[in-house]
């Protein structure tokens, strides 16, 4: 009888720790969650790199396949990990066919936090019967972010190592932006794209990281919002100090173009195209992988403030956050910009 009850507590005491548990996620709903998560699917391209930083044996595969270039980058393993596609597909509809084929535990998906995601996310899960949890992708809650998908996921150690790097970056770049006056801050046009005409207006994720260092962003007049095209025009009339490209084409372009000769970033031969391999330092995608960028923009912009050893703090990054080493031959060619 005493083996028989030992054995009966020792079942109960498993299945309660194996029990689901209820987790809030930042859009307020209640998700329960697997008792054990493996396979876990990311929504979009914000969240497959999260996940790569966190957890890259737990990642199911990518919203896009890495390229050739982005994969030398990456973890091998990780790298070859099959592309998945969008959890969505014409008209929003839920592809129940790619969780089904996927055999996930999760899904989970970073960014901006709205009734329209949220809404996404339960008709996803209640469609599909996988878990669905929102994170909110803002710079600030990085650190918390990493933390709490940590022990989601069962990584908890690598969630607080990671949270402590990224709550040492916002606290330098806050401590060193209190020693600048607002009239000494840079006015920036970030330019996505070959031709360079899609930009983000005020409060836009992908230009978050201006706002981070304290840098404004010109096409903020045009209102509030996500990404927008502008004109030539708009942008040599908002004459920013300095360009920021996401493809090198826009780069040449802007200091080839005649009409541009006179605005202050072209003049003054501050136009930046932004490294990224193998994610984007300022944006695609905007996710954790822009805490490189706030290293990188931190001394491009503020450089009596922030002396850097930029090689340095690159290599240092890469082998915390991607897991790769870093050579010296890589890091020139990211800080390479020819198109």
């Amino acid at each position: 009888m005493q083996r028989i009850a030992f054995l009966t507590l020792l079942f109960l005491s498993f299945a309660l720790a194996a029990r689901a548990e209820t987790f809030t996620d930042a859009a307020g709903r209640t998700v329960e969650l697997p008792a054990r998560v493996e396979r876990i699917m990311a929504a979009g391209p914000p969240a497959s790199v999260l996940l790569y930083v966190l957890a890259p044996q737990k990642l199911a595969g990518w919203v896009h396949a890495p390229s050739s270039a982005e994969g030398k980058l990456l973890l091998p393993d990780a790298s070859k990990l099959p592309e998945l596609g969008r959890l969505t597909g014409k008209g929003n509809a839920i592809r129940a066919d790619i969780v089904t084929k996927a055999k996930l535990d999760l899904i989970i998906d970073v960014g901006d936090v709205s009734e329209e995601y949220a809404a996404l996310a339960s008709r996803s899960q209640n469609e599909t019967g996988v878990p669905y949890i929102l994170l909110d992708g803002s710079l600030a809650k990085t650190p918390e972010v990493f933390e709490t998908l940590g022990k989601v996921v069962g990584e908890p150690e690598r969630g607080t190592e990671l949270a402590r790097y990224a709550r040492m970056t916002l606290d330098k770049v806050n401590a060193g932006l209190a020693k600048i006056p607002a009239d000494h801050r840079p006015r920036v046009y970030y330019g996505r794209g070959a031709d360079g005409m899609q930009t983000g207006l005020a409060r836009s994720i992908n230009l978050e990281l201006l706002d981070a260092l304290g840098a404004v962003n010109v096409a903020a007049e045009k209102g509030q919002g996500g990404l927008t095209k502008v004109t030539p025009e708009e942008v040599a009339k908002w004459n920013p100090d300095i360009i920021i490209a996401s493809d090198p084409k826009f780069a040449a372009m802007a200091r080839s173009n005649p009409a541009w000769s006179g605005i202050n970033a072209v003049k003054g031969g501050r136009v930046f195209v932004q490294p990224a391999l193998p994610f984007g330092w300022f944006d695609g995608p905007p996710g954790v992988n822009r805490l490189m960028g706030i290293i990188w923009l931190e001394q491009l912009l503020y450089p009596d403030v922030f002396p850097t050893d930029l090689r340095k703090e690159a290599k240092a990054f890469y082998k915390a956050f991607y897991q790769v080493d870093l050579s010296d031959a890589q890091f020139d060619r990211l800080l390479q910009d020819k198109p």
